[in-house]
C-alpha cells in the first residue's frame, strides 16, 4: 500500500507531471526537517524496539559508551527522500546480550547469528525511527543490514545534513545510536 505514492510519482513522471509531484514531496520533507531531526523520534524508537521486541527496559545514559576490546557495528541505510543510515554499535558483550534476549540463545563468540541478530535490531530501529515521521514512512526505503566487527575504526560521513546520537543502557551494557542523514530531497 506504501508504495502508491511513489508508483503514481512514477507513472505522473512518465506523463511529464513528475515534476510538480516531487517539487511536493520535497518540500513536505524540508518543512519537516525539524520533526526529522528530532531526537525524541531516536529515544522512542530504541524504546520500543527495545521493549516490544527484546524485552529490555533501557534509558538514555550520560556517560560514555562502554565498549569491549572488540566492536560490532550494525548499518542500514535510507534511499528515498532521505539519503543516510541508521547505525547501532556497541561491544562484542553487549551485543551477544543484545541477541541472546532476541532469541532465547547464549553466545560466547560474535558468530553470524549475532551478526544477523544486530543487523535486525537495526533494521527494526530504522524502521521505527523513519516510521515517526509520515513522509518518511512512505517515500523513504532501507537497505539490507551491513555488519562490521573490529578493533579500531571509525565510520565518517562527510559534511551529514543533521545527525543525532544517542547512548542507551540496559543493566550494565551501553551501546550507541545514531541517525546521519547526507540528504533530504
Amino acid at each position: 500500500m506504501w508504495l502508491n505514492g511513489v508508483r503514481a510519482a512514477a507513472v505522473a513522471g512518465r506523463r511529464g507531471g513528475a515534476e510538480e509531484g516531487e517539487r511536493s514531496m520535497a518540500v513536505s520533507l524540508r518543512e519537516s526537517v525539524q520533526r526529522v531531526s528530532d531526537p525524541r523520534n531516536l529515544d522512542a524508537s530504541v524504546e520500543e524496539v527495545f521493549r516490544l521486541m527484546l524485552g529490555i527496559e533501557c534509558a538514555g545514559h550520560t556517560g560514555p559508551e562502554v565498549r569491549d576490546e572488540e566492536s560490532v557495528t550494525a548499518v542500514v541505510g535510507f534511499g528515498g527522500l532521505l539519503s543516510g543510515a541508521c547505525v547501532l554499535r556497541s561491544g562484542a558483550g553487549t551485543a551477544m546480550k543484545m541477541v541472546a534476549h532476541m532469541t532465547g540463545m547464549e553466545f560466547s563468540q560474535v558468530d553470524d547469528t549475532v551478526k544477523d541478530g544486530l543487523g535486525e535490531i537495526c533494521n527494526m530501529l530504522a524502521g521505527a525511527w523513519k516510521g515517526k515521521v509520515p513522509e518518511l514512512a512512505a517515500n523513504c526505503g532501507l537497505s539490507i543490514p551491513a555488519v562490521i566487527t573490529g578493533r579500531d575504526y571509525n565510520l565518517h560521513v562527510q559534511a551529514p545534513e543533521f545527525q543525532v546520537h544517542h547512548v542507551y543502557r540496559f543493566g550494565e551494557e551501553t551501546f550507541g545510536v545514531t541517525i546521519v542523514c547526507d540528504g533530504l530531497q
